[in-house]
């Protein structure tokens, strides 16, 4: 199994080690920043990505909250576009297995084609010296991936991007359950239409079934039924993530009630 958490940016790999995880997943810069893309490891890209290989820790990059693509207005979208290919770029640097971009949203029901078709154009422009990976969301009238519908027109307009071989998918339990996807069968529902799933971002979750609350919690602590929590993990069949609150030992905790369900 391939599991981590998302850690600080400064020791990602001494975060791993102390958690006993042969992954991380890292900002790369500051997330609410549209200017900010960099390396808080002291030794900079080459070093960190040198530490990862010798410690055997795979590196994922999450992209910035700041990010919609999918945007209509050209001052939110155009800049969404380049701090994405900035982030990919400095991701491959470090050696990251790939970058984990938010699917974004629009303003209003008669601009989600042009948002899909957005995601498009923006695919068609990066660069991906390493691959992304689209998150489905919890909440967002307008949202371009909460629920396994919009997903499926989002993947069209994937489909028909030149370099959308490329893009994979990030499932994330809590968003699934807040943003009304029935858990059990979920991964098969996700696969017909993507193909993959490549990355599992594995939380709890405050909010209750289809609320739309983006809130994750500790394994045991939010409203997902214990059994359909640890068999969506299991079935999905990706490296796994957690994002769940706390520190070191919140997360050992977090692990082992994984591991017991495995």
């Amino acid at each position: 199994m391939i599991l981590g958490t998302h850690v600080d940016q400064e020791d990602p790999i001494g975060e791993a080690k102390a958690r006993g995880t042969n992954a991380v997943q890292i900002f790369l810069g500051v997330p609410k920043s549209f200017k900010d893309v960099s390396v808080a490891h002291p030794g900079g890209a080459e070093e960190l990505r040198q530490e990862a290989q010798e410690a055997g820790v795979e590196i994922f990059v999450h992209a910035h909250y700041v990010i919609n693509v999918a945007s209509t207005n050209n001052r939110v979208r155009i800049p969404s576009r380049k701090l994405l290919q900035r982030i990919v770029d400095q991701a491959a640097e470090v050696g990251a297995k790939g970058v984990v971009v938010h699917g974004g949203h629009v303003a209003s029901d008669e601009e989600l084609v042009t948002g899909f078709d957005n995601w498009r154009k923006c695919i068609d422009g990066l660069d991906m010296a390493v691959p992304i990976f689209i998150e489905n969301t919890a909440g967002g009238k307008f949202a371009m991936a909460r629920g396994v519908e919009r997903i499926e027109t989002l993947w069209q307009a994937v489909r028909a991007a030149d370099g959308g071989e490329n893009v994979g998918l990030c499932l994330d339990t809590c968003h699934a359950y807040a943003g009304g996807d029935e858990l059990p069968g979920l991964v098969e529902k996700i696969r017909h239409i993507t193909g993959r799933i490549d990355l599992v971002h594995a939380n709890d979750s405050k909010g209750a079934f289809n609320s739309g609350v983006d809130r994750h919690l500790n394994f045991g602590d939010g409203t997902i039924p214990d059994d359909e929590l640890a068999q969506i993990i299991k079935d999905a069949e990706a490296p796994v993530i957690l994002e769940t609150p706390g520190g070191v030992e919140e997360h050992k905790a977090d692990i082992a009630w994984l591991k017991q369900r495995w």
